[in-house]
């Protein structure tokens, strides 16, 4: 199955069950209003909502309505935690070629407790004028409770729900706090997710053992800028990340735990005024998770202090203009 929530003025939003295609929708109410009660008693609960979602994908749901991405904040607007998972090495070796401090794990995969007071929805526009932001999007999993001490494979039972979520950070700022040997925290300004969050059901033959094969895609600018194989360079699964989470203490239902980002290769470094589209392909059509749609906030003054151009032609290019456009 696969939810949604709805902004509805409040701070958890109105819950919402979304067809396979992304195309309907139907809220929840008689079942649950918000994501979080779903967590907590899920056994009961997602059997219910799993009935609901065979009626909808067969055009069998009352009331029924057109699905509105636009409509949607973060899939749990308020988590329980956020942590941070470093399963790919080739990622931080990156980093460190490029100068930060990042530190390297063999052993078992890096973990950061990180902040997750800024959640924002699939078009939220991100108001940020400071430099250097790049995504760093990423599969994560949204769990149930979680004792301590349990193994990869008691802990991969306690996935419930998988998101796409990006995990904004300023890089100036990050090598400044990696450099002090602090956590990150002026560095990170926000989470942003997909629309949808599904179950790893709805992922046939893609998810195993706490990986799934979904190709990782970004266009900035209505242009193409990176395919990324998410399943590749995966050194640590999702087993491997909750058990490493729950090694001295329980994890709370609302719980997300993130794989971190794939090695995209050339860095997408966005600029004010910029759009950004992230989305994880599995086949052809649409993405199964919906997409990320943001847009950076124009610099202020931009508009009344920049110089017209008089020919098209004279404009220089901006960074990945030359790059594939966007197929129809």
């Amino acid at each position: 199955m696969k939810l949604a929530t709805y902004r509805d003025g409040s701070r958890d939003g109105q819950l919402v069950v979304v067809s396979r295609d992304l195309s309907q929708a139907c809220y929840a109410n008689g079942i649950a209003t918000r994501l979080q009660q779903v967590l907590d008693d899920w056994n009961f609960m997602a059997p219910q909502l799993e009935a609901l979602s065979q009626q909808l994908n067969q055009g069998r749901a009352r009331h029924a309505f057109a699905f509105d991405p636009k409509q949607c904040a973060a899939p749990l607007p308020r988590l329980a935690g956020w942590i941070a998972g470093e399963a790919y090495p080739d990622h931080g070796k990156a980093l460190r070629e490029r100068g930060l401090a990042w530190p390297e794990r063999l052993s078992a995969p890096l973990l950061r407790a990180g902040g997750a007071e800024a959640l924002l929805g699939p078009t939220e526009p991100l108001d940020l004028r400071a430099p250097g932001l790049e995504p760093e999007a990423q599969l994560a999993v949204l769990t149930g409770d979680l004792a301590q001490g349990a193994v990869p494979s008691q802990a991969l039972e306690s996935v419930r729900l998988l998101m796409l979520v990006s995990d904004w950070v300023l890089r100036p700022v990050q090598q400044e706090e990696l450099a002090q040997g602090w956590p990150a925290l002026h560095s990170r300004p926000a989470l942003q997710f997909a629309p949808v969050a599904l179950t790893p059901d709805e992922l046939p033959g893609a998810w195993y053992l706490g990986r799934a094969a979904l190709q990782l895609q970004f266009m900035r600018n209505g242009r193409k800028q990176a395919v990324v194989d998410a399943k590749t360079g995966m050194q640590w699964s999702f087993g491997d990340l909750l058990a490493e989470a729950a090694r001295n203490r329980p994890l709370r239902a609302g719980t997300l735990v993130g794989a971190g980002s794939p090695l995209i290769g050339k860095a997408i470094v966005l600029e004010a005024g910029d759009s950004l589209r992230i989305e994880f392909k599995l086949g052809d059509g649409p993405g199964p998770f919906g997409a990320i749609d943001m847009d950076l906030a124009e610099s202020a003054g931009s508009a009344e202090d920049a110089e017209p151009v008089e020919d098209a032609a004279a404009a220089a290019p901006h960074e990945g203009d030359l790059d594939e456009p966007a197929s129809t």
